[in-house]
């Protein structure tokens, strides 16, 4: 497993358009949520062993804040030629077996990951709607501590949907997610 960091993002940003099958047979693009107040799109995959320890805090993130407008929406990018864990089928095991409650789509082309310029899994990214426009005001670590939630002291992504819900500014020096990188298509 090759670690990698999220990259900074300009926050303010517009969410890149997308168009993608969900796990649930369903299609799923930006327009999908155009009525939350906020949305948290997530790479993610079914093997990488940082997703595995914080999947159950991503999908208590969605039950949390459904209900306060925030959707939550994970992606997987990974070639699933480099391992078949992350194969469309095998999606649908894992989103059945995690009981994930929000969709959980493939970008088989990886040009959804390119163009938000995701690098990691996971690797959040918490956009505001503002007059009908996504706009980025977080991409970040979930918490202090992927490996043993019992550890964790700061539940960064929380604060920074807290924030935006409180319609406060959130901090702009953010502290980057880290996992495994994204296998891309050779």
């Amino acid at each position: 497993m090759a670690l990698e960091y999220s990259t900074k993002s300009e926050l303010g940003s517009s969410a890149p358009a997308f168009s993608l099958p969900g796990v649930d047979g369903k299609i799923y693009s930006l327009d999908s949520f155009k009525d939350a107040r906020g949305l948290l799109i997530v790479f993610m995959c079914n093997h990488c062993p940082y997703v595995i320890a914080i999947h159950e805090r991503l999908n208590q993130i969605a039950k949390d804040y459904s209900s306060k407008g925030i959707a939550v929406i994970g992606i997987s990018s990974n070639d699933p030629n480099y391992k078949e864990a992350d194969s469309f089928e095998n999606m649908k095991l894992t989103a059945k077996e995690w009981g994930l409650i929000f969709p959980y789509v493939f970008d088989e082309t990886q040009n959804v990951a390119r163009a938000y310029d995701a690098v990691c899994t996971p690797d959040p990214y918490l956009y505001e709607n503002v007059s009908g426009q996504f706009v980025l005001k977080y991409r970040g670590r979930i918490d202090d501590s992927w490996k043993d939630e019992s550890q964790v002291k700061e539940k960064s992504l929380r604060l920074a949907i807290e924030s935006i819900l409180a319609g406060k500014s959130l901090n702009p020096d953010q502290i980057p997610s880290m996992g495994c990188s994204i296998k891309w298509k050779k």
